[in-house]
C-alpha cells in the first residue's frame, strides 16, 4: 500500500509539473495526450479529495454552473448553456437522482444520443486537477460538478479530452437531444429569420452562433466580443421604442461579457424604453455572462447561427412539436456504394438512394407558392473518436431529384438527363451538412455523397417534415379513419369508400352520400405513392385536403344546391382547379361524366379532377425536359392510361 501511495504521488506530481509547464507555453496538446496514456483512477483527483462537501446539483443545474476551463471546448459549454433552459431536456441527459450522499458509489451517469439512440456513459468521480483546482469546466460554486462531470462524460463519449479540443456547436446539440440541426450564414439569412427564431425557441429549439475568425483566433472586435468563439442564443424580445425594437440575448460561456453596442449593460438605450419593459428584461438576464443586443445588430456583428431542432422522441408528448423525424442508416463502400457527387457522372449513381414522400403543404406559403417544408440532414459517423488514428470529417453533402413510381434503384442514365430539383448549398468536411428545403407535393429521392468518390464511410440521413398543426376537423377523421384501417393504419378502396362516407356525413356544406367504388379506386391510383394499392394516413390526409379545395370550387358552381353542376359548368370549373384543356377533351368530359339532364354529380365531379390531377402527374413525370412532348414505349403507354 505504501508503494502504491508513492508511485501514485510520483505521478500526480509529474502530471501538475506537465500542466504548469503547459500553461505557460498554451499549449495543452502534450498534457491531453499524456492524460490518455495514463489511466483515469492513477491520474485524476477524487472529488472528495480537493473538496470537504462535495455537490453534484446545488440549487438546480443552470447557466452560472459552467465555467470554461484551460480546454478549447467552449462550443460544447455553449450547448450546455442551451441545455439549461429546458429543464426537461437537462434532465434527461444529466439524470438529477445523483450525489455524493446518498447511494454514493464514486459513479456518475450521463445520457447521450447517438446516431439514432439513446445510450448511457458512466465515469467515476476522478477530475484532472492542478494545484487541486478543476483544470477543465467548472462551476462558480466551488463544490458543485456536475458540468466537470458531465464534460468528463462527453470527452469518453469521443475517446479522449483532446477529441473535444475544437468544434461545432451544433454536434453537442444533438448528442444532448437528437434534435435536427440547421445552419445558417447570416449574411444570406433569409428576410424571417426572426419569425424563424421566434417559432424555435417556442418549440424548445436550442441555439448558438459565432463569428467566423480571418486571422488569429478568439481575437476581440472592436465591440467586444471574441471571434471563433461560441455563444449561447437564450431569448429574443421586442420591446415598445418609437417604433418595435427586436432584440436578441446572448451569453459567453467564458464568464464575462464585453459587449459595448447599443443595448449592453449601462448604454443608453435602456434610458429609451418604458419601465416595465427594462425591468421584465433586466429580470430575464441572470447572470453576469449574459448580455442584450439589437437583432440588427446581431446581424451584423455574427456569421454563422446554429439551430438545433427537437425531434418528437426527444420531447416524449410535450405538444410543442410540429414535425415528424424519419431516419436511415447506410454506408459509403470503396468499389460499390461510395459513387462521390455529380462530377463523376460515371459512378454517382451507385451511391445510396433514399425515397422522400411530401403531403403536408406549408400553412404560410412563401409568395403563394404551394410548397412542403422539409429539413434534410447527413451526418458521418465515428470521425471524431477516430481523430487519434488520424480521421477527418469527409466532405459530405447531397441531391435530391423528383421521382414517380419507380422503386428500383436510379440507374446512370437517370441522372445524365434529369436535373436535381435541390441540393445543398455546398459540400463540407463537418459531421453533418443540413439544408430547409421547399418542394412541391410529390415524389423525391435522396442522393447522400462524398465529394470524391471511393471514400468509405458511415453515415446517417435524416429528414425533418414540417407539419401543421392538426386542426379539430383532422381529429375528427384521424378517430374515423384509426376505426375503420386498423393496426396497420392503411385502407384499401372498399374501406376509403366507408372513411369518405362517415367524413362527408359531419360537412353540412357538402351533401353527399359518400363516393362510388370506381371513384375511390381512383383516388387511391393518385395517392398510393408507395405501391401497396393502400392509403396510410398521411395520404389520405393530402388528398382529403384536394377534395375539400375542389368542393369549393363545384360550390361555386352550384348556385340551386342541388349537389350537381351542368355539363357547361364544368368547362368553368376545370379552369378553376388549374387544368387547361382544349374543346375535344372538354367535350369528352361532358360525355364521359354528365347525366342524360347534362348535370354532373359531385362523385362524378371529384372522379374526373382526381383522373385529371392523375393524368397531369404521370405526363409531368415521363417529361424529362419539361417541353411538353413525350416519348413512350408501350409498357410506359399502358402505365400512363392506367390513370384514366
Amino acid at each position: 500500500n505504501v508503494t502504491l501511495i508513492f508511485i501514485h504521488s510520483v505521478i500526480k506530481c509529474t502530471l501538475r509539473h506537465f500542466v504548469l509547464h503547459s500553461k505557460k507555453n498554451k499549449n495543452l496538446d502534450s498534457v491531453l495526450i499524456f492524460h490518455n496514456m495514463l489511466r483515469n483512477n492513477t491520474l485524476f483527483s477524487l472529488l472528495k479529495e480537493i473538496c470537504e462537501n462535495p455537490q453534484f446539483i446545488v440549487d438546480g443545474a443552470n447557466r452560472t454552473d459552467i465555467c470554461q476551463g484551460e480546454l478549447g471546448d467552449c462550443w460544447l459549454l455553449a450547448a450546455i448553456a442551451c441545455l439549461t433552459v429546458n429543464e426537461k431536456l437537462l434532465y434527461r441527459v444529466i439524470p438529477p437522482d445523483q450525489s455524493f450522499t446518498e447511494n454514493y458509489a464514486g459513479i456518475f451517469h450521463f445520457q447521450f444520443w447517438r446516431y439514432g439512440e439513446w445510450i448511457d456513459v458512466v465515469v467515476d468521480d476522478r477530475i484532472p486537477t492542478c494545484n487541486n483546482q478543476l483544470v477543465f469546466t467548472k462551476s462558480f460554486r466551488k463544490n458543485e460538478f456536475w458540468s466537470a462531470l458531465l464534460e468528463k462524460a462527453y470527452a469518453k463519449l469521443h475517446g479522449s479530452y483532446e477529441a473535444l479540443k475544437g468544434g461545432n456547436t451544433l454536434e453537442a446539440m444533438e448528442d444532448f437531444t437528437g434534435g435536427v440541426t440547421e445552419f445558417f450564414e447570416l449574411c444570406e439569412a433569409p428576410t424571417d429569420l426572426y419569425n424563424i427564431m421566434n417559432k424555435a425557441l417556442a418549440r424548445g429549439s436550442l441555439m448558438g452562433c459565432s463569428i467566423d475568425v480571418t486571422s488569429e483566433m478568439e481575437a476581440r472586435t472592436d465591440q467586444g466580443l471574441v471571434k471563433g468563439h461560441a455563444y449561447s442564443i437564450i431569448g429574443l424580445a421586442e420591446v415598445a421604442k418609437n417604433t418595435k425594437i427586436r432584440l436578441i440575448r446572448l451569453r459567453n460561456p467564458w464568464g464575462w461579457v464585453l459587449w459595448k453596442g447599443p443595448w449592453s449593460v449601462n448604454s443608453n438605450e435602456w434610458s429609451t424604453i418604458s419601465i416595465a419593459d427594462k425591468e421584465n428584461l433586466k429580470k430575464q438576464t441572470i447572470e453576469a455572462s449574459e448580455f442584450w443586443m439589437s437583432f440588427d445588430d446581431f446581424k451584423k456583428n455574427f456569421t454563422k447561427l446554429e439551430m438545433c431542432n427537437l425531434t418528437p422522441d426527444t420531447l416524449q408528448g410535450d405538444e410543442r412539436h410540429s414535425w415528424t423525424v424519419s431516419v436511415n442508416e447506410g454506408r459509403w463502400v470503396r468499389g460499390s456504394s461510395a459513387g462521390g457527387c455529380r462530377n463523376y457522372p460515371h459512378t454517382f449513381w451507385t451511391n445510396p438512394q433514399y425515397r422522400l414522400q411530401l403531403y403536408e403543404e406549408d400553412d404560410d406559403p412563401e409568395d403563394g407558392q404551394v410548397a412542403c417544408t422539409v429539413v434534410v440532414a447527413l451526418m458521418q459517423k465515428g470521425r471524431r473518436m477516430q481523430r487519434h488514428q488520424g480521421a477527418k470529417f469527409l466532405t459530405i453533402g447531397f441531391s435530391i431529384y423528383e421521382m414517380c413510381g419507380k422503386n428500383q434503384h436510379l440507374q446512370k442514365d437517370f441522372f445524365l438527363y434529369t436535373a436535381s430539383k435541390a441540393k445543398c448549398k455546398s459540400y463540407i468536411n463537418l459531421r453533418e451538412v443540413t439544408e430547409r428545403i421547399r418542394l412541391p407535393p410529390g415524389e423525391y429521392v435522396i442522393i447522400p455523397t462524398t465529394f470524391e468518390p471511393h471514400q468509405e464511410g458511415e453515415f446517417i440521413l435524416r429528414q425533418k417534415l414540417l407539419e401543421p398543426e392538426e386542426t379539430e376537423e383532422e381529429k375528427q377523421f384521424r378517430v374515423i379513419y384509426q376505426k375503420i384501417a386498423g393496426e396497420d393504419m392503411q385502407i384499401c378502396a372498399n374501406e376509403l369508400k366507408t372513411v369518405m362516407k362517415n367524413v362527408l356525413s359531419k360537412h353540412n356544406e357538402i351533401k353527399s352520400e359518400g363516393f362510388s367504388l370506381e371513384t375511390c379506386r381512383s383516388m387511391i391510383a393518385l395517392m398510393d405513392t408507395d405501391g401497396t394499392g393502400k392509403l396510410n394516413l398521411q395520404e389520405f390526409k393530402h388528398l382529403w385536403k384536394k377534395i375539400k379545395a375542389w368542393q369549393l370550387i363545384f360550390k361555386s358552381y352550384d348556385k340551386d344546391k342541388s349537389c350537381t353542376i351542368s355539363s357547361f359548368e364544368m368547362r368553368n370549373a376545370v379552369n378553376d382547379a388549374g387544368f387547361h384543356l382544349n374543346n375535344q377533351l372538354y367535350d369528352i368530359i361532358a360525355m364521359r361524366y354528365a347525366d342524360e339532364h347534362l348535370n354532373i354529380d359531385f362523385d362524378s365531379y371529384i372522379c374526373c379532377f382526381v383522373r385529371l390531377e392523375g393524368m397531369f402527374r404521370a405526363f409531368n413525370a415521363f417529361d424529362k425536359d419539361g417541353d411538353g412532348i413525350i416519348k413512350l414505349n408501350v409498357l410506359e403507354w399502358l402505365q400512363l392510361t392506367l390513370y384514366s
